[in-house]
């Protein structure tokens, strides 16, 4: 389909026939109005690998552990490696019902020898502290019963096997019968060629121990590590599966809760002011397909009870995903849009998938309502308080400000290179973002930023999309500038998390890398989308250590060799853009600016509260004279600014010339905090003035440490982390997420705040950080300040 397709010529394939309001098969429907379905697995399941193209994703049915470490190759599931814990997990079985007996079979063997050996087989009771199946996924530890140095094992049971299996094909049963709150477990191995049984085991086990994730595990024996590839003490044998069969009352099943082939979908709707009207653009993911698999996605709306076809799109082969771009929309009423999968199978049959949601209208009256998220460590995965509370106030925009994963996402480490595996190690990650949000997407506009644990840095000093020198010195990617994936990788992200952007304002890549800045128009608002980090100069250029360098200083002094001229935040193509915007007030009434960070050094204490770090260049405090030369531009369009990233809630009011003259800075919470922030200044004895009205603790004027004048009006500083359970941890550790009400017509920004765990509708003052919710006047985004 063109990309350029309009609305009036894609009604033109219906003409001609394309019209798809036939089509049925798996519906993944908007969950507000389609509950799932629990069963009992009375029917027998099993899996679909014999019909499967050769591929790396697995299928709908299964998370694979890591997923770039397996495939689908004849027919079978074949472990690519030979590290520790590789797991395929049932998402749609779990092991519920301990008062019903169940039954689990899988053919298996062994695809490389080694010296060592460490097992495969089933793995029952995989459940971590909130027995949530996504959260259960990433346990590496359950009740194991298998094979394993040629021995048949059952928990801590095991038994010599009546033949060496070493070029065996061999079967598992394991059967559960239920007995005085116990579990009866019978495992039998058998020779498939001959179907004898050359193994035998019983055991009586608790059930408590075994309810949660059944899966597949090849070397279960061995602990997983995080260094790529594996070190040869930590490796065993490789191992494939075929014909898993999973039967039985014990099990509940939920066939919602697959997830593929489609995954989820993320849109805009914008204004482009120009011939083209409303655009709508939306991308598709699909897990990584096979060569000969369908690589087509359809995109459909109801129109007058139909589903009508606006075209095809081809799947790009680097992120796995679709986009549409549809120009002339009409914005004036909700759609409901389905994107269809046809997948199609070795033995010629197909199967639909079909995703659903809901393209709203162009919000109607004066009030635009967004949610405001970042930093999504997955300590708190699948952060089911916020996302629920998010659906709760259905936003008419969703922001994700950066940070989507963390390099330590989901375990097994990070890799580099090559380009195929790095990008497969990425969308692995990327999936928990989506898996865990898309119910908001479906239905809400969504901008999407990457950061720099998004291109898979602790830090991101982009300088222009420079190459990254000697990164063997910095394999965390935190210490120095530049980018250290290739242009490829790195296009993958930006394709993967802006492709459904409104067209940027100048897609000229640097240096390889693509550029996504621009605005999006909506409900009255005009939003300038930047990228703070692509442009940003690095640390080697003030020859500075990052983490080290200043750390004997007073805190009070302003080191000036950290402002030399010359430097860069934004760079000047986002500087020539941003000025532009800020004049152009057509269409819209309010402003805001989205970006990854705040224009300040908003921390005093990291990663524990007595820790005082003095310089933090990882903030958009840096370089100062960059700094104050963006705010500058940004202050005649009075525009609010909404960004994330330092894990710290803030709301701040920027100074250049002098304290309070310029714009307002929302920096949200951290869906889930990793690592904590505080700002605490009064414990550093940095002085201060003009406290607010309100005599919160740690507000008022400061000067951060790279000498940026800010008005603090509030914080959400967090407690130390204690508690085991993952949402009460993340509750204490000053997570949760922003809320933002724009008022085209009362010219306002009303702001909130709200921690993790608590429930927004209930209408409780605590559920939001002191010193939420705050109303600003449009007019103070440029000094004229009513706030005291």
């Amino acid at each position: 389909m063109d990309k350029k397709l309009s609305r009036r010529s894609a009604l033109k394939f219906v003409a001609a026939g394309v019209v798809a309001s036939g089509v049925s098969g798996c519906v993944s429907t908007n969950t507000k109005t389609n509950n799932p379905s629990v069963k009992t697995g009375v029917i027998e399941t099993q899996d679909k690998w014999h019909k499967t193209h050769d591929r790396v994703w697995l299928g709908g049915e299964f998370w694979a552990n890591p997923m770039e470490d397996w495939q689908v190759k004849n027919g079978e599931a074949q472990c690519l490696s030979k590290g520790g814990n590789r797991s395929i997990h049932s998402l749609t079985h779990q092991l519920t019902n301990v008062n019903s007996e169940f039954n689990i079979s899988v053919n298996l063997k062994r695809l490389e020898q080694n010296v060592k050996d460490g097992g495969a087989g089933i793995r029952l009771g995989a459940r971590s502290d909130l027995n949530e199946y996504r959260s259960n996924c990433f346990i590496q530890e359950g009740y194991d019963c298998g094979v394993l140095d040629n021995n048949l094992v059952l928990g801590d049971k095991k038994i010599p096997l009546a033949i060496d299996i070493t070029n065996k094909n061999i079967s598992l049963h394991l059967h559960g019968l239920p007995q005085l709150g116990a579990m009866s477990l019978k495992l039998i191995a058998k020779d498939t060629a001959s179907n004898k049984i050359i193994g035998e085991l019983t055991h009586l086990e608790p059930s408590e121990r075994l309810l949660g994730n059944v899966a597949l595990v090849s070397n279960f024996a061995i602990a997983s590590v995080t260094t790529n590839p594996t070190p040869i003490a930590n490796q065993g044998c490789r191992y494939s599966f075929s014909q898993w069969v999973l039967q039985g009352e014990a099990f509940s099943v939920t066939d919602e809760k697959k997830f593929g082939p489609i995954l989820w979908s993320m849109y805009t709707l914008s204004n482009s002011r120009t011939t083209e009207g409303y655009v709508m653009k939306i991308n598709a993911f699909t897990g990584p397909l096979g060569d000969k698999d369908n690589q087509t996605l359809e995109l459909q709306v109801k129109q007058n009870n139909q589903w009508v076809s606006l075209g095809k799109e081809a799947l790009n082969n680097d992120g796995w995903v679709a986009t549409f771009r549809i120009a002339n929309w009409n914005e004036t009423r909700d759609t409901p849009y389905r994107i269809v999968y046809i997948e199609k199978h070795n033995d010629g049959s197909e199967t639909p998938d079909i995703w659903t949601g809901n393209v709203k209208a162009n919000p109607k009256g004066s009030k635009l309502r967004m949610a405001a998220l970042t930093c999504q460590n997955d300590i708190g995965f699948p952060y089911q308080p916020v996302a629920e509370n998010v659906a709760k106030l259905d936003p008419d925009l969703v922001f994700f400000s950066g940070d989507q994963l963390y390099e330590s996402h989901g375990g097994f480490g990070y890799i580099r290179s090559p380009d195929n595996k790095s990008i497969l190690n990425y969308l692995r990650k990327f999936y928990q973002f989506g898996w865990a949000f898309r119910d908001v997407m479906r239905n809400s506009p969504t901008v999407c930023l990457p950061d720099d644990h998004d291109v898979l840095q602790g830090n991101l000093w982009g300088e222009g999309g420079a190459t990254m020198k000697n990164p063997e010195k910095d394999f965390g990617a935190s210490i120095l500038g530049g980018y250290i994936q290739s242009p490829r990788v790195v296009n993958t992200v930006h394709r993967t998390n802006v492709g459904h952007h409104p067209d940027p304002y100048d897609p000229t890549p640097t240096n390889g890398i693509s550029s996504y800045y621009g605005d999006l128009v909506y409900g009255g608002v005009s939003f300038a989308i930047l990228a703070d980090r692509q442009w940003k100069s690095g640390p080697e250029s003030i020859n500075v250590e990052v983490g080290v360098t200043g750390q004997d200083e007073d805190p009070l002094f302003i080191n000036p060799a950290y402002n030399p001229p010359g430097l860069d935040l934004l760079g000047k193509r986002q500087e020539d853009f941003l000025e532009k915007w800020g004049k152009d007030w057509n269409a819209c009434k309010l402003k805001a600016v989205l970006s990854q960070t705040v224009f300040a050094g908003i921390a005093t204490h990291q990663p524990k509260p007595d820790r005082y770090l003095k310089y933090d260049f990882d903030s958009s405090g840096f370089p100062a004279s960059a700094r104050n030369r963006a705010i500058d531009i940004m202050r005649s369009s009075m525009a609010l600014h909404i960004c994330g990233d330092t894990h710290l809630g803030s709301l701040s009011q920027y100074g250049v010339n002098k304290q309070r003259d310029s714009n307002w800075a929302f920096c949200t919470p951290a869906i889930s905090v990793g690592w904590p922030r505080w700002w605490n200044p009064d414990t550093a004895d940095i002085p201060y003035k003009n406290r607010p009205a309100h005599a919160l603790d740690q507000t008022g004027e400061y000067l951060d440490t790279f000498g940026n004048k800010m008005y603090i009006y509030a914080v959400g500083n967090p407690e130390v982390g204690r508690s085991e359970n993952r949402y009460v941890h993340a509750h204490e550790k000053g997570s949760g997420f922003g809320f933002i009400t724009f008022d085209t017509e009362k010219l306002t920004y009303t702001l909130d705040a709200y921690k993790f765990l608590v429930d927004v509708t209930d209408g409780k003052a605590s559920n939001q950080y002191p010193g939420w919710p705050v109303t600003i006047h449009q007019k103070e985004n440029r000094g004229e300040n009513i706030i005291s």
